[in-house]
């Protein structure tokens, strides 16, 4: 099925949590950086694909000397982001071209894949959205740690990205004021009335914000 394709890579973390100065979409996985394997799987999936990628201003510089070290020859599309993840993604959205599906992905998410991007994006082209996520699989309760229920897990999910919407719908969404209850760009779409759909994501999708997450994905890079 051929329809435009763009994918926002929003890279905005500090790597506060990973212990590092340098941050964490920069750090190597694998003898490269995590930014770098998240921008492959994605040109992997279709090389004509439009990249987005939002950075802070201070940032952009290290990647571009990355770009070069690590021969990233595809066509990207640099914007800085804003003071919050939601009006990164609008910087972003202001670079979007035609109509299609954009997919709004984390940078720090390398290991997406190449079968959850293409689900999310015909699904997305199909239906109006996509969103990659997992049946829950622990036990679970709500509440606080002295007043606790049990809920029933069936009916939760944890959400992936690529998130991914038809180009009108997200460009619709996003010219809303910004909410404190948009927590993902799914919440953004569910707030102008959309039915948000999931699909299923793949397990190894992980958010990298940690040092252990660092070294599981390095222990799944290995065994590739």
């Amino acid at each position: 099925m051929t329809f435009q394709k763009t994918v926002i890579v929003v890279a905005g973390g500090q790597g506060n949590r990973m212990q590092s100065e340098l941050p964490k979409q920069f750090l190597l996985l694998g003898g490269k950086p995590i930014l770098v394997r998240t921008i492959e799987r994605f040109i992997e999936y279709d090389n004509q694909i439009h990249i987005i990628l939002v950075l802070p201003e201070e940032h952009v510089h290290i990647w571009e000397e990355i770009a070069v070290e690590y021969r990233v020859n595809h066509l990207i599309d640099v914007v800085t982001g804003g003071e919050t993840r939601y009006q990164s993604v609008q910087n972003g959205m202001k670079l979007v071209r035609g109509n299609g599906v954009v997919g709004i992905h984390d940078g720090v998410r390398p290991l997406v894949s190449l079968e959850t991007i293409s689900i999310c994006y015909e699904h997305a082209f199909q239906t109006g959205n996509a969103i990659p996520g997992l049946p829950v699989e622990e036990t679970l309760r709500k509440g606080d740690k002295s007043n606790t229920e049990w809920v029933d897990r069936n009916e939760y999910w944890t959400i992936q990205t690529p998130q991914c919407f038809k180009t009108e719908i997200i460009q619709n969404a996003y010219s809303q004021h910004f909410n404190p209850k948009f927590t993902d760009d799914a919440s953004v779409v569910e707030s102008i009335g959309q039915r948000i759909n999931l699909v299923i994501g793949n397990r190894e999708n992980l958010k990298i914000t940690r040092p252990e997450d660092l070294e599981l994905a390095e222990k799944l890079i290995g065994s590739r």
